[in-house]
């Protein structure tokens, strides 16, 4: 039987997540290590792939569900990674790839383009969204050789707070400030491209790799985007804010009062994130929601219904 599915993740953490913290404990995680900065939710990024409460993998249930699972529209290429991030430090400074420079560069791989709702962050907690205006990419080429305050004048720092939503495309310079806990869609991809690490060493004195050449490469210092502002629409037992509908996927927030039903969508799967306690039901079952769950929803899924007092979170492909 078709029904929804909540997904158990995989963590990144250690010397993977070294500005990782412990924050993902407020969202229900029982975290690895006291450094765990990644929750993938929903992943078929080999060896962190997610898995459902039996430990099936996300793509064996993909494979076997077939279009029942990812829909009409989708290939068998899974588009989408859902993650919760929780920082106490800051990320390096990184952009990512579109399509076509990742296919040509590294080895077929989708590129990345995302986006973060921010869901807590203490105050005055920053991150950098692009660069500053009238940054040309030959400015960036010279900072780069200087490394230091010469990157860091070349930044765009935005203090941040809980509801923001941030669209982040292939080409944006961005960062992570410390003390920001959010919920990230991004199509599914693990290429980043750093170029400055905020001068950061290990305990042996040794320095993250950069990606400076690449990371020069796709850069588009024209990308200065506010945040998403979102186009809120009235619906039956609550309301819906669409903040982005783009090719890689679309994003909304759902702000369920009562109860609200999910459109069927035989083309794609959605993904939900529950911000509080409610409850998912279908024909033949239901599901209690609690604060940082993520559900995968089958294209094929029909009369599914969230009920209570309750946010969620619901993003699909861009079919």
């Amino acid at each position: 039987m078709i029904h929804p599915i909540k997904m158990t993740p995989s963590f990144r953490y250690g010397s993977a997540t070294p500005w990782g913290g412990t924050g993902l404990r407020a969202l229900g995680k029982i975290i690895p290590d006291e450094r765990t900065g990644e929750s993938l939710e929903v992943s078929v990024l080999p060896g962190l792939e997610s898995r459902d409460p039996d430990g099936k993998t996300l793509t064996d249930i993909l494979t076997e569900g077939g279009e029942a699972m990812r829909g009409t529209k989708v290939g068998e290429t899974f588009p989408l990674l859902l993650k919760l991030i929780a920082a106490a430090d800051s990320l390096s400074v990184q952009v990512h790839p579109d399509d076509a420079y990742a296919g040509a560069n590294e080895g077929g791989k989708l590129g990345k383009t995302e986006a973060w709702v921010i869901l807590d962050a203490k105050p005055g907690a920053q991150i950098v969204y692009g660069i500053k205006p009238g940054t040309t990419g030959e400015h960036l080429v010279e900072a780069c050789k200087l490394g230091g305050q010469a990157v860091r004048d070349c930044l765009n720092f935005v203090t941040v707070k809980p509801g923001d939503v941030y669209f982040i495309p292939a080409g944006m310079v961005h960062a992570l400030g410390g003390g920001v806990t959010l919920m990230e869609i991004q199509q599914s991809s693990d290429v980043t491209y750093r170029f400055y690490d905020w001068d950061r060493v290990d305990a042996q004195g040794r320095s993250r790799e950069l990606h400076i050449k690449k990371a020069l490469d796709v850069v588009d210092p024209n990308l200065q985007l506010p945040p998403c502002a979102g186009t809120a629409m009235c619906a039956d037992g609550g309301r819906v804010i669409r903040y982005i509908d783009e090719p890689a996927f679309t994003l909304e927030r759902w702000q369920v009062s009562s109860e609200m039903t999910l459109e069927n969508t035989p083309e794609c799967f959605k993904l939900m994130t529950a911000l509080g306690d409610g409850k998912l039901t279908w024909d033949g079952g239901e599901m209690k929601l609690k604060l940082g769950d993520s559900v995968f929803l089958p294209a094929a899924l029909t009369d599914c219904k969230i009920s209570g007092k309750v946010d969620v979170l619901i993003s699909k492909p861009g079919v």
